[in-house]
């Protein structure tokens, strides 16, 4: 094809990922330390991308995650089967006191010049004590799997969840799937587990078995140690700084077909300019610049990954795989929440050029 990738035809799912469940308390516009109430949202960037695939875009898609026997775990179950996706489960019963716990995200929206603020509560995480042997992927594979997928937080949650992520990525390969990696390099999830340096040589691991990477380039800096420019020394919409470091990423991990990410200018918190840039199988690719209307950014990022991947799994030429992708990220920041609201003909209609002007 021409991206490069041989997706296969003969398969009853057409997009696993692996990572953590959370849910995230959201007050809206009002900072934590003045809220009342609360919505609750479920995320996890893996698990995002399964849900943007599956309700927005129609695929058969499936989650590998730790479940945990308690309300907020039965709450995660629930949203998980509302979005359309398949949940396979690594079962943990609460002890009624300390865990272990499904992982809170405290964050809320900010508003104009006040970002938003975002804070973690993972202590007794059930996601982190996920190991290698956990899931029978010779079983979930056997009745063929089109794409794989896993991300840089759930590498980071501890040293357990990261062999598992290499292991599934190993196996993927060996069953004929396409691998997909978003980095999302954190700073202070890897500081906990040893490092940059650790970081660096705990996902070489999982990228060596990888085809599409998501990473924007302080991600390939810090999560694969790239060399590269100062991040903050051109533009956040120049694409040049990524593409210079493309050529050392192909050198370093030679298996990657694809590397993608978003480009985004923020304003205000509810202004931001919106692009997004990918290179395929040797080709350069740079959607448009959107004037975004920000009503909460959370998800932005796995949104454009879901449009991207559906894109590529449809067969599309990978230049509107990449449009694809950012007409759902730009479409999803204009929901509250963490995953899709979006239809597949309103994706296509903006890719295309569509306006805000009223649907009659």
């Amino acid at each position: 094809m021409s991206q490069g990738l041989e997706i296969r035809k003969d398969a009853e799912i057409d997009f696993l990922s692996l990572g953590a469940l959370v849910h995230r308390l959201d007050p809206g516009i009002i900072p934590f330390r003045k809220a009342t109430e609360c919505r609750i949202h479920v995320s996890g960037g893996e698990f995002n991308v399964a849900a943007n695939l599956a309700d927005c875009f129609g695929l058969n898609t499936a989650i590998t995650s730790a479940m945990v026997d308690y309300p907020v775990g039965d709450l995660i179950a629930e949203r998980v089967r509302a979005m359309g996706v398949k949940p396979i489960y690594k079962r943990f019963v609460h002890n009624g006191v300390s865990g272990p716990n499904m992982a809170t995200v405290y964050s809320d929206q900010g508003h104009g010049v006040r970002p938003p603020v975002v804070f973690y509560n993972r202590a007794n995480e059930a996601a982190a004590q996920l190991k290698p042997g956990d899931f029978d992927w010779k079983a979930i594979f056997a009745k063929g799997v089109k794409w794989v997928h896993s991300g840089g937080i759930f590498a980071a949650l501890s040293p357990t969840t990261a062999e598992l992520a290499a292991e599934m990525m190993k196996e993927a390969k060996a069953a004929g799937a396409i691998t997909s990696f978003d980095l999302n390099f954190r700073e202070k999830l890897w500081k906990i587990q040893g490092g940059n340096e650790k970081a660096v040589e705990v996902l070489g691991k999982i990228v060596e078995n990888v085809d599409v990477l998501v990473g924007n380039e302080e991600d390939l800096q810090k999560g694969l140690g790239i060399e590269g420019q100062d991040v903050h020394a051109t533009s956040k919409l120049d694409p040049s700084a990524f593409f210079a470091m493309i050529e050392k990423v192909v050198k370093k991990q030679p298996k990657v077909k694809a590397v993608a990410t978003t480009l985004r200018e923020v304003h205000s918190t509810n202004h931001h300019s919106w692009s997004a840039v990918a290179w395929i199988n040797g080709e350069k690719f740079v959607a448009p610049t959107a004037e975004l209307d920000v009503v909460d950014r959370v998800g932005g990022g796995d949104g454009f990954a879901a449009g991207f991947i559906y894109g590529l799994l449809a067969g599309e030429q990978p230049a509107e795989a990449v449009k694809l992708g950012w007409a759902h990220g730009a479409l999803l920041t204009t929901f509250p929440g963490d995953t899709t609201m979006a239809t597949v003909d309103q994706v296509r209609a903006f890719a295309k050029g569509g306006s805000a002007r009223i649907q009659r």
